[in-house]
């Protein structure tokens, strides 16, 4: 039957072709063999009357995986943790990416559904499916985000994982003597069979910088006499400056030692000379052969605040140091001063018994 066709021989997935109103040549899949001929005998009617067809019929079908491009693009232009962005749309666009954009966010609700996410992961992926969605509408491909229907879960920020917060599980690595200091028995790991990363860690646990900015710090960044490093734009968008202590400033000596004249600009590289992109290929080995339960590299930045902390430093100036929006964000590590908490309610104490004796003797001499 003229303009009916299997494209495919033995497929079974039936096209149509016509001419439209305007004389332009249109091309549908159909289905089935049956379902070709309906819709291709509505469209000849459709077209006898003159109708048009649907704005939507006559525009090219706008793919998932075109948005996710212009996302990816976007995300390494302005964020400086874009490969944890990259890495999760391309999960979505394995799973959605060859489907039209105009996705119902049941599809994407059941889909998440089936992930064992925690509540911060499924969030993050909520909001790189909003930022596919919104940057397909700002460049008007799209119409709708339907990532706005997928509800926001509560994520337990309070926790917070720092360096000798507990004693390492026992552990069957033979130079590993016994001991309950998870730093030494991590710096003992570290030492023994990824030496080369040693810098890394220290410059992590002696400035608190998140991975993103570590690993994208450049030496025209560091200055060694001004014991400083520059990032120009961090996570809240504003510059931020970290002071170098003295073990952080030999890291990076020891690092700069290293570099040969061929090396590029980046800070940390590989032992072919290329920048390293991470550290999970070395640290998470070493934290499971030390025997550290639940611990990430995100936990050094933990104990990095920790530590100011428990040393009596101010909550204001360690959320200058981590660069946090605001202050609400650094009170997680607040308890962690019992010593100026006791002092306080102590001065109440203080205070309490000295007007109780005074009001005690003026009721004495009224009498």
């Amino acid at each position: 039957m003229r303009g009916i066709y299997e494209k495919l021989t033995g497929s079974g997935e039936w096209w149509i072709r016509y001419a439209d109103v305007a004389g332009k040549i249109r091309r549908e899949k159909a289905g089935t063999k049956g379902d070709a001929i309906d819709l291709y005998q509505r469209r000849k009617a459709d077209i006898l009357r003159g109708k048009k067809l649907p704005e939507k019929l006559r525009a090219r079908a706008l793919r998932f995986t075109e948005l996710c491009d212009d996302a990816i693009a976007y995300s390494k232009a302005n964020n400086l943790g874009h490969r944890q962005n990259v890495v999760r749309i391309e999960k979505l666009r394995e799973e959605f990416g060859n489907r039209p954009a105009d996705i119902n966010v049941g599809d994407f609700r059941r889909w998440f559904d089936t992930k064992d996410w925690s509540d911060a992961t499924f969030n993050r992926y909520k909001a790189i499916l909003s930022l596919i969605y919104r940057l397909g509408i700002e460049h008007k491909k799209a119409t709708d985000n339907p990532a706005r229907l997928l509800k926001h879960r509560t994520e337990n920020n309070a926790r917070i994982r720092y360096l000798n917060e507990h004693e390492p599980r026992p552990t069957k690595v033979r130079y590993l003597k016994p001991c309950k200091d998870e730093e030494t028995r991590l710096r003992a790991v570290i030492e023994h069979e990824y030496p080369e990363h040693l810098p890394e860690f220290e410059i992590a646990l002696n400035t608190g910088m998140r991975p993103s900015e570590q690993y994208s710090l450049t030496w025209n960044r560091v200055s060694f006499s001004r014991r400083q490093i520059t990032i120009p734009r961090s996570k809240n968008t504003k510059p931020k400056h970290i002071p170098l202590n003295s073990v952080a400033l030999a890291a990076f000596k020891r690092l700069h030692k290293r570099r040969r004249k061929d090396d590029r600009d980046s800070v940390f590289l590989s032992q072919e000379g290329e920048p390293l992109r991470g550290y999970k290929h070395w640290f998470e080995p070493a934290v499971e052969k030390a025997g550290l339960r639940h611990f990430t590299w995100y936990c050094l930045r933990h104990t990095f605040a920790s530590r100011l902390v428990m040393k009596g430093i101010h909550l204001r100036t360690v959320a200058d140091l981590m660069g946090h929006k605001t202050i609400q964000m650094t009170m997680r590590y607040a308890h962690l001063a019992p010593s100026q908490t006791q002092a306080a309610v102590e001065a109440l104490v203080e205070r309490t018994d000295t007007t109780t004796d005074t009001r005690g003797l003026a009721q004495v001499g009224g009498t």
